[in-house]
């Protein structure tokens, strides 16, 4: 059987899509084919790296990839992970599903290191509670969320 493939979009793909690409891996296993791209790539955030080994995962190696690199590839599911991404987001006409989960961006986060890893680790805890409940919804490959 093959995975189900998804594809998490957000504004630089610097946190938010690349935690929650790390996620879907570690939880989701071989059920899933996780990849994340930016309309806007950035470089992966150290405090994104950070708090997701704090986990038990590795998301170092993770590349930052642009949103253009996808485009034509088909996905069972494209998830914008921000609000910015989704108005932005071109139109993906290979995926079948398309959903939103409205997070926060935790590089805009001001104060100290501990202020601004406490709100990493927020956005991460959210992203997890998201994925967990995904992998939950979505029935073996072939079908998809109502």
């Amino acid at each position: 059987m093959k995975p189900t493939t998804v594809l998490f979009v957000c504004t630089h793909n610097a946190s938010r899509s690349q935690m929650a690409e790390g996620f879907l891996r570690y939880l989701g296993g071989s059920a899933f084919e996780a990849a994340s791209a930016g309309t806007e790539p950035g470089e992966l955030h150290p405090l994104a790296i950070q708090v997701m080994s704090e986990e038990g995962i590795d998301i170092s190696g993770q590349r930052v990839k642009s949103v253009d690199d996808y485009v034509q590839q088909r996905f069972d599911y494209v998830i914008t992970v921000c609000d910015d991404a989704r108005e932005a987001c071109p139109y993906f006409p290979n995926a079948v599903r398309s959903l939103h989960w409205s997070l926060p961006d935790p590089s805009r986060a001001d104060g100290s290191g501990e202020k601004r890893s406490a709100v990493f680790r927020a956005v991460r805890d959210a992203i997890r509670a998201h994925i967990e409940q995904f992998i939950a919804a979505v029935p073996p490959k072939g079908g998809h969320l109502p």
